[in-house]
């Protein structure tokens, strides 16, 4: 299945359509854009097996880029529009790109990894753009030597710096070849050519980029926000009557934390399917969410890598709260540190045995990482810690990356996490270990207020009086403080490494001026 076979069958559907302008692409004029874009790549002499990359926010362009790219055999490396110019010029070298394209919007950022890399060509949309020129220059033809390219996404960076996920060009050559995401969203989501969904969040990542593209496979409309607002999102679900839809559990805490007005105001009856990963969701906002829409929110536990799937329905996971499911593809081992299995009910770190068929990845330019990712079985992990229960369902502990040692007692932050950000007062909250003299690390956690006016020793006490029923002593907090904003990705993704870094900096320079 390829968008350009709905081209010829369908070409006035809708394939993609703007959630804040209203702009619309038919698949016909899907179709024409993605051929002018490979027909481009070609004549700028980049050929199958090279790179091209995309950084720019939810444009009307990017699906048209990210099929002409796919339709070329290229690898093309989707860039967050929210990195600063080293950080992408790092990308775009480590990746071996060879065209970038870019967009008016993001022409302070790109002006200057124009002057970092002064030989790589860029293209950019908009008013003071030439994209639009270049590629209206090209047929809107198939290129003679169409081949099925891939997406190679870099990790968010959460825990160092990103490293492109690299898997190998398909060895089916043909564009229309269907993988197992199609078979996944239509058999395991029910996502069909009827299907309108909704994507929120940000289409550089890989979740929003591929699941898009999966349903423009099959056929369906992709309604496209240009950046989240839980109050544009619903009414978007009304106005389009979307059918499936995709989320990260923020997007849940920020609709639920709408005034019930607000809530109660829009159809959402039209939803089948709500599809939610990313990152570990709440017990409680989960409940929520299925008490407002109904059990129709799915969820699943993967990765960029594509080693393993898990799945789990709304009603089984009210039969096993936090549950993240049972694999659907590879098979989940959880293992000790020395990579040997441990019973079921025993936490330990998560890893996929592959399935036989499975695509090997790698990460790009670092074997060493690529090595850590794989125990002595040949196993691979995304760094989870959980356990399985006799059944098979996976629950999520935290990330390993993320653990705090305390006095020598090892602490998880996403159990404190879940617990704050339930508090009224609290839109976001993340929770570091920070160096301390006697400790080791102590548990600091940094907040986002719901008004920034509240911050301060009052709202601290609160919050420390909110948890202490709920919480053992060496999990509690020893610091709270207070930000009007979190760095943290519209996927969902923390960057955790950036508040333990200036904490540790902060910790250093005390030390050194003997503070």
């Amino acid at each position: 299945m390829h968008p350009s076979i709905h081209a010829r069958t369908n070409p006035d559907k809708p394939a993609v359509i703007m959630g804040a302008s209203g702009e619309t692409i038919t698949f016909g004029e899907l179709d024409r854009r993605s051929n002018r874009v490979a027909q481009l790549i070609r004549a700028r002499g980049i050929g199958t097996g090279d790179t091209v990359a995309i950084c720019m926010e939810n444009h009307p362009w990017y699906h048209g880029l990210a099929w002409g790219a796919q339709r070329a055999g290229v690898h093309y490396v989707c860039i967050s529009s929210r990195l600063t110019a080293p950080e992408i010029a790092y990308i775009l070298q480590d990746s071996g790109a060879r065209l970038l394209f870019g967009s008016g919007y993001l022409a302070p950022v790109l002006d200057e990894v124009a002057r970092q890399l002064p030989d790589l060509p860029q293209l950019r949309f908009g008013a003071d753009g030439d994209a639009e020129a270049a590629l209206a220059a090209q047929p809107d033809t198939p290129i003679a030597d169409e081949r099925a390219g891939v997406d190679m996404l870099y990790s968010s960076g959460t825990t160092g710096r990103p490293k492109g996920v690299k898997i190998p060009l398909p060895e089916d050559p043909d564009i229309a070849q269907a993988n197992a995401l199609v078979g996944l969203a239509n058999m395991a989501f029910g996502i069909t050519a009827d299907s309108i969904y909704l994507s929120p969040a940000p289409l550089y990542h890989a979740a929003p980029l591929r699941w898009s593209m999966t349903v423009q496979k099959l056929g369906g409309t992709v309604v496209v926000m240009e950046k989240f607002d839980p109050e544009a999102a619903l009414t978007l679900i009304e106005k389009y009557r979307v059918t499936d839809s995709q989320w990260v559990p923020t997007h849940f805490v920020r609709m639920l934390k709408l005034p019930d007005e607000a809530r109660t105001r829009f159809d959402t009856s039209t939803l089948k399917c709500a599809i939610h990963a990313a990152a570990p969701c709440p017990v409680p906002v989960k409940r929520a969410m299925i008490d407002w829409w109904g059990p129709v929110l799915y969820e699943y536990y993967a990765g960029t890598e594509g080693n393993g799937f898990t799945f789990i329905t709304s009603q089984e996971w009210l039969e096993r709260p936090g549950s993240v499911g049972r694999a659907l593809t590879g098979v989940v081992r959880v293992c000790n540190e020395s990579g040997d299995e441990v019973p079921r009910g025993t936490e330990g770190q998560i890893f996929f045995e592959p399935a036989a068929d499975a695509v090997p990845f790698e990460y790009h330019n670092d074997p060493v990482k690529t090595a850590e990712s794989r125990n002595k079985h040949g196993w691979t992990s995304l760094g989870d810690v959980g356990y399985e229960d006799e059944e098979g369902y996976v629950f999520l502990t935290d990330r390993k990356s993320f653990m705090i040692i305390s006095g020598g007692v090892n602490i998880y932050p996403q159990e404190i996490e879940n617990l704050l950000v339930l508090h009224p007062k609290v839109i976001d909250a993340a929770v570091i270990g920070a160096p301390d003299p006697d400790m080791g690390e102590k548990v600091v956690a940094v907040i986002q207020p719901a008004d920034m006016a509240e911050a301060g020793p009052a709202l601290a006490e609160e919050l420390t009086a909110w948890l202490a029923p709920q919480l053992s002593k060496v999990k509690m907090p020893r610091q709270i403080d207070f930000r009007e904003q979190l760095p943290r990705e519209q996927t969902g993704k923390l960057y955790k490494r950036l508040l333990r870094d200036e904490y540790k900096a902060a910790y250093d320079k005390a030390e050194a001026e003997g503070v």
